[in-house]
Formats: C-alpha cells, sequence, structure tokens
C-alpha cells in the first residue's frame, strides 16, 4: 500500500514539474510538490464563494492547504499583479502592495487523529502585513526556505473596484433552437462612473464556465457601444457547452457508506472508498437536480471531529467508469475543483482491459463532492464534458463574467467589474 501512495505522489510530482517548465507558462492554479494536498481558496466564512475580494472591503480571503511531509515547513509568501490574460503586469510590486512583499507563512496546525498526518496551513488576505492597492489579477506564491526559486503552491485570486454595473441573462442558445446543448450569455456592461474613450480596446471580458479556464471566452468586443452602456448580446461568440449536472459522492463518515459511495473498507492503515460504477450519460434523458457546480466542501459527520480543517482525514477514492471500448486518441479524466479544474495526468484514468472499464484512485479529504468524467483529445487544452456527460441546456451553470478597463495611459488592467450568473436563477 505505501508503495502505491509513493506512485501516486511521484505521478503528480512529475506532473507539475513538467507544468511549471512550460515555455508559453502563465501564472496558474498549480502545485509543485506531491506532499500538497486540498489547496482551497475562498471569502473567509463562505465555502463555495470565488476567491474574488472587494478592494478595500473587510471580509477576507481565506487560503488553505494540507502539507503530508509531517513536520513544519518554513514557508514564505508573496503575490504578484497579472493582466486580464494572468501574463505579469509591468509594474512594481510597490505599486499594488501596502506592506510587506514576501511574508512568512506561519499560521499551521498540525493533524489529529487521523491515520494521515498532515500539517494544515491557513493565511488571511489582506493581512497586518500585506494589503492591495489596486485592483486586478492576482497569483499567490507560496515558497519554500525564503526562496523563489523553490515554489510550492501558486493560487489565483481577485481584487476588484466595481466600478461598472453588470446585468446579463443565460438562456437557450439562440442558434441551437434544436438540439438545445448549449447555453448563451448575454449581458451589458454600465459604466457611468468609468469614462471609457474607446471601448472596442480598453475593455476586456472574460467570461468563465463554473470557474474554469481551459473553455473561457476572452476578449469578447462589444457587440453594440451605447451612451454608457456596453452591449454583449451575441449569437455565436457567447456561447458555451452547458454539459450535464455534476456526478457526487459523500466521503463525509467512514463509518458508514455516504451517498453514492458501494463500500468503506479498512486495509491497515487507511481507509478506502469504493463509488458507485458510473455510467455514460450523454444518450440519456437529462435529469436535474441540486449540486454545487463542480466544487467541494471539506466537513465530517463525525460528532467528535470539531475541526475539520485538521480532524477530517485522507482516503484513497476509487473511481469506475465502463465503455464497450476503449476510447482512442485521448483521455479520459476526473474532473471539477477536485483536480483543480485541470485534465492532467494526475487525474487521467487507466483503461482495465480484464473489467473493461476506466479506473482511478484519488486521495481525497474527507467531504461532499462533485465531479464529472471529460474526454481530453489529444494535444488539446480544453477538456470535453458532452461526449461522455452529454448536454443539455437545462444544465446549472455559475457564469462568471470579468470586466478589465485599461485606459491609453494606464499600464496595467484593472478590474473594474465582476458578476456572477446562474443559469437558473438568471435564465431569461
Amino acid at each position: 500500500m505505501k508503495k502505491y501512495f509513493l506512485l501516486i505522489n511521484l505521478t503528480f510530482l512529475l506532473i507539475f514539474c513538467a507544468t511549471a517548465q512550460e515555455d508559453n507558462f502563465y501564472h496558474e492554479n498549480a502545485v509543485y510538490r506531491e506532499n500538497i494536498k486540498t489547496v482551497l481558496m475562498h471569502r473567509k466564512g463562505f465555502d463555495l464563494t470565488n476567491p474574488v475580494l472587494e478592494l478595500n472591503q473587510e471580509i477576507p480571503l481565506i487560503f488553505k492547504f494540507d502539507d503530508f511531509s509531517e513536520e513544519v515547513k518554513n514557508y514564505y509568501y508573496t503575490v504578484i499583479h497579472c493582466d486580464a490574460n494572468w501574463d505579469e503586469s509591468f509594474i512594481d510590486q510597490t505599486e499594488y502592495i501596502d506592506g510587506f512583499a514576501d511574508n512568512p507563512l506561519d499560521d499551521y496546525a498540525l493533524s489529529f487523529n487521523t491515520t494521515f498526518h498532515y500539517v494544515n496551513y491557513q493565511l488571511l488576505l489582506p493581512n497586518e502585513n500585506m494589503r492591495f492597492k489596486v485592483s486586478g489579477n492576482y497569483v499567490l506564491v507560496v515558497y519554500e526556505d525564503n526562496d523563489k526559486e523553490k515554489v510550492v503552491i501558486t493560487q489565483r485570486f481577485y481584487v476588484v473596484e466595481n466600478r461598472v454595473e453588470i446585468k446579463g441573462t443565460v438562456r437557450r442558445a439562440t442558434l441551437d433552437a434544436f438540439k438545445g446543448e448549449n447555453q448563451e450569455i448575454d449581458f451589458t456592461i454600465y459604466h457611468e462612473d468609468v469614462v471609457i474613450e474607446n471601448p472596442r480596446e480598453d475593455v476586456k471580458i472574460v467570461i468563465m464556465q463554473n470557474n474554469r479556464w481551459d473553455n473561457a471566452i476572452r476578449d469578447l468586443k462589444p457587440l453594440y457601444v451605447r451612451e454608457r452602456r456596453l452591449v454583449y448580446d451575441y449569437n455565436r461568440e457567447n456561447v458555451f457547452v452547458a454539459g450535464n449536472e455534476f456526478r457526487y459522492f459523500d466521503i463525509r463518515t467512514n463509518r458508514i457508506p455516504g451517498e453514492n459511495v458501494l463500500s468503506t473498507d479498512y486495509h491497515r492503515p487507511y481507509y478506502h472508498k469504493t463509488l458507485m460504477t458510473d455510467e455514460v450519460r450523454a444518450n440519456k434523458k437529462f435529469f436535474q437536480y441540486k449540486e454545487m457546480n463542480g466544487k467541494y466542501v471539506i466537513e465530517s459527520q463525525d460528532p467528535e471531529v470539531q475541526d475539520f480543517d485538521t480532524e477530517c482525514d485522507y482516503v484513497f477514492t476509487h473511481f469506475s467508469l465502463p465503455l464497450e471500448s476503449i476510447l482512442l486518441g485521448g483521455s479520459v479524466n476526473v474532473f471539477g475543483a477536485l483536480t483543480g479544474w485541470n485534465a492532467n495526468k494526475g487525474n487521467e484514468m487507466t483503461w482495465n482491459f480484464e473489467t473493461s472499464q476506466y479506473e482511478l484512485t484519488l486521495l481525497l479529504k474527507q467531504g461532499y463532492y462533485n465531479y464529472q468524467y471529460v474526454y481530453v483529445e489529444q494535444g488539446s487544452t480544453v477538456a470535453d464534458n458532452k461526449n461522455i456527460e452529454g448536454s443539455f441546456w437545462e444544465t446549472e451553470n455559475d457564469y462568471q463574467i470579468f470586466v478589465y478597463y485599461k485606459s491609453f495611459s494606464g499600464h496595467y488592467d484593472r478590474l473594474v467589474g465582476y458578476r456572477l450568473l446562474n443559469s437558473i436563477e438568471n435564465r431569461n
């Protein structure tokens, strides 16, 4: 069992190191050490929120992760300001940080009464050592021994000014009336407080579906420019594949199998959760139910567990997806917030010729999880969630709209607007 665990960790290490060495590297959500697990960032007290901080607001962001090295490390952190495409901005840190640019990450606690031993680290932003002067995209960088060559984690977050108002709707795609597989995002930006001389050049738009970057729509130009209004009412350019509702499972206790868990087994010294055997949903009827749009929460149902961060255990979680035959020309991956919205070797499933099914084991912290199966064509950077899951315009999705503004004399992309649209609550 220990050898198997080490093999999983080695695979993760090779993946993240390879990612860090790509020639066209931009700052992304990534882990560069095999001993780091369960990286989360959200508004403090609101576990399912996105890491979006309003400039000068009182509610901070909280950043967490677990370190399996079993000893306290000498971690530090800094932040980097980026443009709308997540390339580093050409401004000095003193222009966007009020306080110290580099600080020790010294808020930690040891796990208690768990089969896996780990150290839980936490960080609040902003804090007494670091506050933010300007809006925009930011990357939090955690590194070891005060050596920035030893990067451990990079995590994206946003600081927004909220200088513009965004009104929008999600609807069945206009040009997709027959199949009904896509969703169209129509919206208008009202900029009463921002004078925009050249909106087609000075304004950048990013639309994300469920926090995914791989299929994000970027640099969409306004279709109409009105008095203090920018209208984005396209029929093609603002369309996403709707996909299907996320699958889910409950591993909040080891005493009994939770929802969609077939069995809980203890193979000394670790617990194993075997999920219900899944099936392809592409050719099935749509069934709507409430889920978390791909996210997860760390929780326990055991009454003796008081602190979820340090007392929730880790379990080996086994996924299986039977198919008539192997899918050639690409990979099948488990996908969602539990994999950092990435589809790579760390969450790629293996074809079992004896059982004719795809299989994968992930080491996950106790909690409630959403996930999907995606197909990634060889050489593609976009995960296809339609091939296996199917796509239905009625599916619930969250869409994040980010509005960036950079005037002719400006030297960085300001984030002047942010809006979350839900395909059910904001349906037209």
